[in-house]
């Protein structure tokens, strides 16, 4: 049977949509391991190791375990809100990967097989969606009817939204540089010179001209705004030093103090999916994304095929790899660093944090203004 090019996008599509989904959610639940066996020997213990090999079926113990338990239902909650917070929080955290290339550009009957939708404001997209997510927590606190809930979720709101100004001020620098929102050009913008084009880094690299070699200057020099979005990135996903919306010491569990079973197991989901994203975005905007970091240095070996299968599963080797490294950053700050009193995390962001992204934008424009 014949299909039409309508028919191979609409399936392309779907496959992508279904494999992205699956590998994101299996990602998820094998962070929450790692992120248990880091800390376990950080802490010189061994952390989970007697479910499968190494403690490698951990995760699908523990997915069976909240499945199986009891969903609980206190009388008093608002109960269309209690059901619908939970949901908003999983299904925000999960769409924003939709917009993520997270491999280089491979076409096939028109489709992008490693981006899920390529949209021309691609940036903006992923900060709209991931700011939605605070509803599931401000309705989940108040539609508890939970004093230790309420104050998480106040807490969680004011947290994100003040966060999130110097989050979004963070990345303007790295915009101004690309002269794009699209996600995909922002990387390109980066692949020229391997990491010295890295917004990150920025740095010397040799061009060569017509008038012979010449050095230019390849990165953005986005050092501060990488500590900028760092810091913030940490109080937007409520993670250690910034987890005071779920102060165990404090509120008991915060927000998700009522929800049992699935509930409680899709708000934990979504906390480790936006980490994941924030790694994304990270990645995206100041590594270089899936670009190797050696640049065209090392050619592609072997045959046509070979060169083919290289050009496209190395791009995704390099962005998990970048993601990883990000990660395994925040397991270890979670476990390195005291939690903040309250006071002290809304100064960080506005006295501190949002100043220096105003400053860095001011800074970025005047040099691209200087060279441009």
């Amino acid at each position: 049977m014949h299909l039409s090019d309508t028919q191979i996008f609409f399936l392309l599509t779907i496959l992508k949509i279904v494999v992205v989904l699956v590998i994101t959610l299996t990602s998820v639940a094998y962070t929450v391991l790692l992120e248990r066996k880091l800390i376990g020997l950080m802490q010189n213990r061994w952390g989970p190791s007697r479910t499968g090999p190494f403690g490698l079926l951990q995760p699908l113990a523990d997915g069976i375990k909240l499945f199986l338990k009891e969903d609980l239902m206190p009388l008093a909650v608002e109960r269309p809100l209690f059901v619908l917070a939970p949901m908003i929080a999983l299904a925000c955290a999960l769409v924003s990967i939709a917009v993520v290339p997270f491999g280089s550009l491979t076409v096939y009957h028109g489709v992008d097989l490693f981006e899920i939708s390529d949209v021309n404001i691609g940036l903006l997209v992923i900060l709209g969606i991931t700011s939605i997510g605070v509803y599931g927590i401000a309705l989940s606190g108040w539609a508890s009817n939970n004093k230790y809930s309420l104050l998480g979720s106040l807490r969680a709101s004011a947290q994100i939204v003040s966060y999130e100004l110097a989050l979004g001020l963070s990345l303007v620098g790295v915009v101004l540089r690309a002269q794009s929102l699209r996600l995909r050009d922002i990387v390109n913008s980066q692949a020229a010179h391997g990491a010295l084009s890295w917004n990150i880094l920025g740095g010397p690299a040799r061009e060569h001209t017509a008038h012979g070699t010449v050095w230019v200057i390849a990165g953005g020099f986005q050092l501060l705004g990488f500590f900028i979005y760092l810091m913030a990135a940490y109080a937007e996903t409520n993670r250690a030093p910034f987890d005071l919306p779920e102060a165990e010491s404090e509120l008991v569990a915060g927000y998700h103090t009522e929800y049992s079973s699935m509930k409680f197991a899709m708000f934990f989901m979504a906390e480790y999916a936006n980490m994941i994203t924030v790694a994304c975005v990270a990645t995206l905007m100041f590594f270089g994304g899936a670009s190797s970091p050696f640049g065209h240095l090392f050619p592609y070996v072997g045959g046509h095929t070979a060169q083919i299968i290289e050009m496209a599963l190395l791009p995704i080797f390099w962005f998990v790899l970048k993601i990883f490294a990000f990660i395994f950053l925040y397991i270890w700050v979670r476990s390195t660093l005291p939690r903040f009193r309250y006071d002290q995390l809304m100064s960080f962001g506005w006295k501190f944090l949002l100043p220096m992204a105003m400053l860095n934008i001011l800074i970025t424009s005047l040099v691209l203004a200087f060279h441009g």
